[in-house]
């Protein structure tokens, strides 16, 4: 096996997929969230996310980094940390960075905000939230992601559709605004902004 490399080529997935208008490579793994392409989620979500050029943004539970990436292509003058909590997720997602050209993201280890910058402020947060996550970890997770923003800043998720009644009521509570952007028949984006 290759320093650097934690999984043997015959465990590992390669494909090309097109985002918004970009072709990309990626290589995953067996065991990471949705190995072989972009989950359905994660696609309603690109298509409909709205992002500046000069963005800073965080993707938060990056996995091999289709929408981090994604973000940087959008936001060619931004930065674009993406984290998760898995290193086997990381190092792919550092890796498809490389292999695709995007210097302006850079993914590491964080449980959440863990190991974010403590003075670290994002203009975006996007995340496809796990349908396993419990409520208290969501809840920290908006609390922690509205403090995080900018004034003006935008958090983006896709959650599987029976989590909107609640995602509506969470943000409604930390945000005070939610906005349902798209529904699918097995899922729901919906985004808030800081005031």
């Amino acid at each position: 096996m290759e320093v650097g490399q934690i999984a043997p080529p015959a465990h590992e997935l390669q494909f090309n997929t097109h985002l918004r208008g970009r072709e990309f490579h990626f290589t995953t793994t067996w065991g990471l969230f949705h190995p072989k392409g972009v989950d359905a989620g994660t696609a309603l979500l690109l298509e409909r996310l709205v992002v500046t050029d000069d963005a800073t943004c965080l993707d938060l539970g990056c996995g091999w980094g289709p929408i981090g990436l994604t973000l940087a292509h959008l936001a060619p003058a931004g930065q674009v940390h993406m984290v998760d909590k898995d290193f086997v997720a990381v190092d792919y997602a550092q890796r498809n960075a490389a292999a695709n050209g995007c210097g302006n993201a850079r993914a590491y280890l964080s449980n959440g905000f863990s190991h974010v910058p403590a003075a670290q402020r994002f203009d975006l947060v996007v995340s496809n939230i796990p349908a396993k996550a419990g409520g208290e970890l969501l809840q920290y997770w908006m609390t922690e992601t509205h403090r995080r923003l900018h004034p003006g800043g935008a958090l983006w998720v896709v959650t599987v559709a029976g989590l909107k009644d609640y995602m509506k009521r969470v943000l409604g509570e930390t945000f005070g605004n939610h906005r349902k952007v798209k529904q699918s028949g097995t899922h729901v984006v919906t985004m808030a902004v800081r005031s």
